[in-house]
């Protein structure tokens, strides 16, 4: 770790406490003035949901990347290193950029106390500027209306999900955690998105519409009907362009609609530009892992295949994980998993139940994670196999071991699940 990453891993952090989470732009924006305000050069195409968001601004960003775009990209949590928050076509901020720049800023944070993530999206914004990029692709932390990156200026703002997560903090509806997300939209800027749940989309439209945001739902203006499904596949027609058949670098068929979603969205933002090219968007989709960076969304570990990532962290997310794992016949599913405290563990334990799944609980870290004793005594109770292991490594050894070759391993329940299993094995970061 770089003495940078200390620095900023100082500052209030949500992912290990609760009391990090201090809604609102004034510190953002005071902090951004600071800097220059670079937010105000850098055109943006905002994302926020549910699920999918990381894997939707992944893809636009490898979209417009293909397209010959030098491209921004800002998601949030990182697994390995806090660089990986902060990616110029799909290679992380380098250490001598984010050390220099927090010298420059030194002043300016400590007078605003911005939180960790505060910090690194005003960051993200100075170092997209500082390197000119064409475009920057930004991901909503949590919420939307009153999240650190509601300060950008979007060319496109983009909704690819709604559902039940984080209901302390931003309600206990699809429709309230809707309006919450549609509060990225602005004024004149197209807000698409792919919602299926009638109340949340007729929640979403009408918050948005009223922010002055004409809205576009890509399941009516788009097909992305799914040919294969490993490895995916899709047929991929938008307003702007039919795109004929389509690889997508990403497994299971709920990236369909997220490959649609960000592919409308670089429309949208280059359209000034005549739009990419047939070739750059079939490009963008197939290699998204390697041009943008993406890591934890169905990623087999290269040391043993039958080891598969994903961030997964909430009910909707497990679910699609699981039904997008294959497991070769004769072979059982096995899950190394670790939650937070404010995550549905029986939605978890259903999910794992109904796919006949043996569970390895891992403790982690912070007071925001549900201890793995309770973890395992919840799925117990739902009738998952559950054995508590003192850490990842001993997870993987516990697997290995009595696993057979057809068997398969998932690794999620959060982001902290899978950054846990790749500092224990010789993975290195993507770029």
């Amino acid at each position: 770790m770089t003495d940078a990453e200390r620095r900023l891993l100082a500052l209030p952090r949500f992912a290990t406490s609760t009391a990090a989470y201090r809604p609102g732009l004034e510190r953002m924006n005071a902090l951004l003035a600071a800097l220059g305000d670079p937010q105000e050069t850098v055109p943006v195409i905002h994302v926020a949901g549910t699920n999918g968001k990381g894997s939707t601004a992944s893809l636009a960003a490898s979209v417009a990347s293909a397209a010959g775009l030098r491209v921004g990209l800002h998601t949030s949590p990182h697994l390995l290193s806090i660089h990986e928050r902060m990616r110029v076509d799909g290679a992380p901020a380098p250490d001598a950029w984010l050390a220099g720049a927090l010298d420059r800023v030194g002043d300016a944070l400590e007078a605003v106390a911005p939180s960790f993530f505060e910090a690194t999206v005003a960051l993200s914004l100075l170092y997209f500027a500082e390197a000119a990029v064409d475009l920057a692709v930004v991901e909503v932390g949590l919420g939307g209306r009153l999240d650190g990156t509601n300060v950008v200026r979007p060319v496109a703002s983009v909704v690819t999900h709604v559902g039940l997560d984080h209901t302390d903090l931003l309600g206990d509806t699809t429709a309230a955690i809707a309006r919450e997300k549609a509060g990225i939209a602005k004024p004149g800027v197209p807000l698409l998105h792919a919602v299926a749940e009638a109340e949340a989309q007729a929640a979403l439209t009408a918050e948005a519409t009223r922010l002055g945001a004409p809205v576009e739902r890509v399941r009516e203006t788009c097909t992305a009907a799914v040919l294969d499904a490993a490895p995916l596949r899709i047929r991929l027609r938008t307003p702007a362009a039919d795109y004929g058949e389509a690889a997508i670098g990403l497994p299971g068929a709920h990236q369909a609609w997220n490959a649609a979603l960000a592919v409308r969205a670089v429309e949208v933002a280059v359209g000034r530009l005549g739009g990419p090219a047939p070739e750059a968007v079939r490009a963008g989709l197939a290699e998204v892992v390697t041009r943008s960076g993406l890591r934890g969304r169905g990623e087999s570990l290269p040391e043993d295949p039958r080891v598969v990532l994903d961030v997964a962290h909430n009910a909707d997310g497990w679910r699609a994980a699981l039904d997008g794992l294959p497991v070769p016949e004769g072979g059982r599913l096995w899950a190394l998993v670790g939650v937070m405290a404010d995550k549905d563990a029986g939605a978890l334990a259903d999910a794992l139940a109904s796919h006949d799944t043996r569970a390895l609980v891992m403790p982690l870290d912070g007071d925001r994670a549900l201890p793995a004793e309770i973890l395992a005594e919840t799925l117990q109770a739902r009738g998952v196999p559950a054995l508590v292991v003192a850490d990842a490594r001993a997870a993987l050894e516990a697997f290995t071991e009595a696993a057979a070759p057809a068997d398969r391993l998932l690794v999620t329940g959060s982001h902290l699940t899978v950054a846990a299993v790749l500092a224990r094995t010789r993975s290195a970061p993507v770029g």
